[in-house]
């Protein structure tokens, strides 16, 4: 039975896509930041008559993250999937900047060096179980990084932190699967849904326009089918990312502000 990590699995997308991978066979890993609510989640799975087991961590924190990896590492030496699902959305209206438990913004930390950091923690196991599979949950919502102010100190807006650091991942998703070319481990990056029904959408005050189902068929079908690699998908459908985050001098730039960032 292959076996998937879904981060942020205990609400919303990531607890649809779980159900619907145990009810397959997959055993389930099942990340979320509350332990009550993830122990909660796991013995529902196990209700379904699958495998499931829970890891808990705070995405906000590097060095919970860079734990989570080593302790999913350890108890399980094959991974075939992980999805990198967990966010954070815009937040409210007229919210103000908020950052990391790192004191990094809280966006850019959540939704982009926290999949980040945990997919290079897990990667020796994800190339031990070739071939596997990275799903990062993305945005249709993308707009540059700006280098000179990446953590976005000045003119903040939830919607820009947001949307950046879906640019980042994108960006980061079409190196990474460059740079693992030929090792059977595929990367790529989608826009699961428009306004799916979740508790980030209606935080920041926008009534739904699709529901959780709707958005888990593309990560469904990049979880379980060999859809190549280095790939930008619309639900189910190829699809392009934002121009520049197919742009290698932006990927270097992002891998150098990545690093300091993470502090590698």
């Amino acid at each position: 039975m292959p076996t998937v990590l879904i981060t942020g699995a205990t609400s919303g997308l990531g607890r649809h896509v779980a159900f619907e991978l145990v009810r397959s066979g997959y055993v389930v890993l099942a990340h979320g930041r509350d332990r009550a609510r993830t122990d909660r989640l796991v013995g529902e799975l196990r209700a379904e008559g699958g495998e499931a087991h829970g890891f808990v961590a705070d995405l906000a924190s590097l060095a919970q993250v860079r734990r989570l990896g080593e302790e999913v590492a350890a108890a399980h030496p094959r991974l075939e999937v992980l999805v990198n699902n967990a966010g954070v959305g815009s937040g409210a209206r007229g919210a103000g900047r908020e950052v990391s438990a790192d004191g990094h913004e809280l966006r850019l930390a959540v939704n982009y060096l926290a999949p980040v950091a945990l997919t290079r923690a897990l990667l020796p196991t994800l190339r031990a179980s070739a071939p596997s599979r990275v799903v990062n949950v993305g945005s249709v919502g993308q707009e540059p990084v700006d280098f000179g102010d990446p953590e976005l100190t000045r003119g903040y807006s939830g919607v820009s932190a947001y949307c950046r650091s879906k640019f980042a991942l994108a960006a980061h998703t079409f190196a990474l699967a460059e740079e693992l070319t030929g090792s059977g481990v595929a990367v790529n990056v989608l826009h699961p849904a428009t306004y799916m029904d979740t508790a980030m959408v209606r935080e920041a005050g926008v009534t739904p326009w699709s529901t959780v189902a709707d958005g888990a068929a593309g990560v469904l079908a990049l979880a379980t089918q060999e859809l190549g690699t280095g790939g930008y998908f619309d639900g189910t459908s190829p699809s392009r990312a934002h121009g520049e985050t197919y742009d290698r001098d932006v990927w270097k730039r992002l891998a150098a502000v990545t690093d300091q960032l993470l502090g590698s």
